[in-house]
C-alpha cells in the first residue's frame, strides 16, 4: 500500500501547476505589463510622429523637385494633389512626382494639409496629429514643415 500511495502523489506531482503557482504567474505577467506596455505605447506614438516629419519633409522635397519643372508651386486650391494628377493649367508638368502615383496619407490616416504661399515660408505643409484637430500635445500635437 505504501508503494501504492507514492504512486498517486508521483503522478499528482508530475501532472501540472497548482493554483497558487498560476496565481503567482499571472501576478507577475500583470505588473510586466503594467510596467513595459506604456514604454511601448510611447515608442509608437513618438514612431509615428517621427514618420509624419519624414513624409512632410519628403512632401517639400518633391513640391521643389515641381517648382523646377514647372516654375512655381502648386496653388492652394490645387494642393498636393498636383504632384500626381496634371492640375490641367500646367505645361511642363511631368509627373507624376512621387513614385506611387498617390499621395500619402498621415499615419493617422489623415489627409495632409498644403498652403500656398505660405505663412512660414515658401509653402506650408501639415498634420493635425492623432486627433485630426488644431494643437494638442503629445501624440495629439500638429507636425509641421516649418519647425
Amino acid at each position: 500500500m505504501n508503494a501504492k500511495l507514492r504512486e498517486t502523489r508521483r503522478r499528482r506531482a508530475a501532472t501540472g501547476f497548482t493554483l497558487v503557482e498560476l496565481l503567482v504567474v499571472l501576478a507577475i505577467l500583470g505588473l510586466l505589463a503594467g510596467l513595459v506596455g506604456p514604454q511601448v505605447m510611447k515608442f509608437l506614438g513618438s514612431s509615428k510622429s517621427q514618420t509624419a516629419r519624414i513624409q512632410i519633409a519628403d512632401l517639400g522635397a518633391t513640391l521643389d523637385l515641381y517648382r523646377l519643372e514647372v516654375g512655381r508651386y502648386p496653388t492652394t486650391e490645387e494642393g498636393l494633389r498636383a504632384l500626381v494628377e496634371n492640375p490641367g493649367n500646367v505645361s511642363n508638368w511631368n509627373g507624376p512626382y512621387l513614385r506611387r502615383g498617390e499621395l500619402p496619407k498621415d499615419p493617422w490616416g489623415n489627409e495632409y494639409n498644403y498652403r500656398y504661399p505660405g505663412q512660414h515660408g515658401a509653402f506650408d505643409i501639415w498634420s493635425y496629429g492623432a486627433d485630426g484637430r488644431e494643437g494638442g500635445e503629445g501624440e495629439n500635437a500638429d507636425i509641421t514643415s516649418w519647425e
